[in-house]
């Protein structure tokens, strides 16, 4: 199942002509649903040089998308909602889910190909199976590699934002450790009160702490940083484009978070971080294994390779809260200890 290339050129400012042959991709979710892509859209940079490649995705992370070097443009996209494209699609490529849904929006556009995961409604598609348990970076290379393509799962890191691909971006807190609350859902957020616990230790052994947060998770940080007696200069929360929390991840001494886009974006800087799995397996969503600077935290048996729980749940995961202040405040200092020269 290999699909066509197209060997032109891009044109002198390093961006593919209107004129070539587009390619779009659909990946419509959140921050760490798109870093987890980027070995998959850079080997379709790669392997389709001649195509023009567009990602759809929702718009406060198109600076981000960019800066992988792998697209040459977005449409902003929620969700599945239908996609209102600009002249012919010739190669439409579902890096968004298992299908049907997702298999429905894309071959509305009409391409070519599209390269997808296999599904009963679509048997003309011929694409490999869903495997549930897979890594989320290993799943795309793999459904890539089956069309022909060469991805590599390794390939995820990012260069800090600014020029060429962004304008200047420097962290607000340059060497800092960075404690990031919020989750999507309920079930992925450790509480306050035990990320208070933790702050407060790494300020009291002499660190700079600040909290980050998304608009929408202002009140949680604001409580996490008064709880810690942090200053108010210290409370991030809502003030950061999605190329300043980059920025302040790529310059941070270390990172403490759940499993949220914040942890994969210490995994494209290789920053330290300290990571705090429930409901879903690192297994499936963690950073690389063989990645040192990382060290993953969780309630489930030390391989954390069990059963997942409910993703959209209400209320925290019970193996979440196995994992106390007192464990991740030593995680973090051995990981300080191990990273000195960091900053």
């Amino acid at each position: 199942m290999a699909l066509g290339r197209v060997p032109a050129a891009p044109s002198a400012t390093g961006r593919r002509p209107a004129t070539a042959p587009h390619a779009l991709v659909l990946r419509a979710l959140g921050l760490g649903d798109l870093l987890t892509a980027v070995p998959a859209l850079r080997a379709l940079r790669r392997d389709l040089p001649g195509h023009r490649l567009t990602l759809a995705l929702p718009a406060p992370l198109a600076p981000l998308a960019l800066l992988t070097g792998a697209v040459d443009d977005v449409l902003p996209a929620e969700g599945l909602a239908p996609l209102r494209t600009y002249g012919a699609i010739d190669i439409a490529v579902n890096l968004h889910g298992s299908g049907p849904q997702s298999h429905r929006v894309l071959s509305a556009l009409r391409p070519r190909v599209l390269p997808a995961f296999g599904h009963p409604e679509f048997p003309e598609l011929e694409g490999p199976p869903w495997d549930p348990a897979e890594h989320e970076v290993e799943r795309w290379c793999r459904l890539l590699s089956e069309y022909g393509l060469r991805p590599d799962p390794g390939d995820l890191d990012l260069d800090p934002p600014g020029p060429p691909h962004t304008p200047p971006h420097t962290s607000p807190a340059p060497g800092a450790v960075v404690i990031h609350p919020g989750a999507a859902y309920p079930v992925r957020r450790w509480p306050a009160g035990r990320y208070a616990a933790v702050a407060a230790a790494l300020r009291a052994a002499g660190l700079d702490v600040v909290v980050s947060g998304g608009p929408a998770e202002t009140r949680l940080a604001g409580r996490v940083a008064a709880l810690a007696g942090l200053p108010p200069a210290a409370d991030l929360s809502g003030r950061t484009s999605v190329l300043d929390l980059a920025a302040l991840v790529a310059a941070a001494r270390l990172v403490v978070c759940g499993d949220t886009g914040t942890g994969h974006l210490a995994t494209a800087y290789r920053t330290p971080s300290v990571l705090l799995f429930g409901p879903v397996s690192p297994a499936r969503w963690g950073p690389p294994p063989h990645r040192a600077e990382h060290t993953v935290l969780t309630g489930r048996a030390e391989s954390g390779t069990g059963p997942d729980g409910d993703p959209h749940a209400t209320t925290p995961d019970p193996g979440l809260l196995d994992i106390d202040a007192d464990r991740v405040v030593a995680a973090a200092m051995e990981s300080l200890s191990s990273t000195s020269g960091r900053i």
